[in-house]
């Protein structure tokens, strides 16, 4: 008796970690894996997706097919119960490892006449029908959300990259003396998108030998918003700003951190650009961005210092 498993991905930004992670935690033995296309939408009714047909073709009376949860392999009622049918008939039971259905044989069949029980034909409806609420919930707040986000002058999705089209265009410019700010401006894309369209051409941009020393990886920072505030608003490197462009916000309460990833070297040049906030002479001292920038200097002197 075989061990089939089946995994699905709806869009190719997913993985399988979580299904991998709670599969082999169920110790299946001598699995025979069965896994879609990155990207294989829901939508697709399982009996068309190519895998799972495979997965159908291959097995034999008597296999158990393994899922890390129910909505892997169906989403809607009918899916469900078209696919127990297709088990039923090729006499395969199914073994769920995660979720509402994981404590339920689903492949229960009245001893008699041979139909799916009652009882599990209810269940499978009920959460089924749950299931498919949640999920139209999520929908309409994330389009509540974006419009929202919208009213605000603010877009949703990932910054626009410049064009292959347009990235000629754009180091030519470059090369003629424009500005990073008037290209952005320009094509309508951030200032992270431009630098990274004539990265190899800017000014502290070296080619890296085959024997010298390897790169400082980034490491990933929480600067406090109000350091975050103070930088934004002063003269800074191209590399200090492209760090600052690409940091996530994570709201803390009425105020924020900015989670920045840059190398070390980067992270000790924005702490010395915001020395001004431990005060100067003739410049009064804020206590609160005072202390902010203690906790930034906090985090950046403990990283391991770059050996020369």
């Amino acid at each position: 008796m075989a061990n089939l498993v089946y995994k699905r991905v709806s869009t190719d930004q997913q993985s399988t970690a979580r299904q991998n992670l709670v599969l082999d935690e169920a110790g299946i033995e001598d699995p025979v894996v069965f896994e879609e296309d990155p990207g294989t939408s829901s939508r697709l009714h399982p009996l068309q997706r190519p895998k799972f047909r495979e997965l159908l073709t291959y097995a034999r009376p008597g296999d158990t097919v393994h899922i890390s949860e129910m909505f892997r392999l169906v989403r809607g009622t009918g899916h469900i119960l078209d696919v127990l049918d297709v088990l039923h008939r090729d006499r395969l039971a199914l073994r769920i490892h995660d979720g509402a259905f994981s404590a339920m044989d689903l492949t229960a069949r009245h001893p008699r006449t041979g139909e799916l029980l009652s009882t599990v034909k209810f269940m499978v409806q009920t959460l089924a029908a749950a299931g498919e609420l949640q999920r139209d919930l999520q929908r309409e707040l994330t389009y509540d959300g974006l419009r929202a986000a919208e009213a605000k002058g603010s877009k949703g999705g990932r910054r626009p990259a410049v064009a292959a089209a347009k990235t000629d265009a754009v180091r030519t410019a470059y090369l003629e003396g424009r500005s990073i700010a008037a290209l952005a401006r320009e094509h309508g894309v951030s200032r992270g998108a431009i630098r990274t369209a004539v990265a190899d051409l800017m000014p502290d941009h070296t080619n890296i030998e085959d024997d010298a020393p390897a790169p400082e990886l980034p490491v990933t920072l929480d600067m406090p918003g109000k350091v975050a505030d103070f930088l934004r608003a002063t003269e800074m490197a191209d590399a200090e700003l492209a760090a600052l462009d690409h940091g996530v916000t994570v709201r803390r309460g009425q105020g924020y951190t900015l989670r920045v990833s840059a190398t070390p070297a980067v992270h000790r040049q924005l702490l010395a650009r915001c020395q001004p906030l431990d005060g100067t002479q003739g410049a009064p001292t804020v206590p609160a961005q005072r202390k902010a920038r203690r906790e930034y200097e906090n985090r950046v002197s403990a990283l391991v210092p770059v050996e020369p």
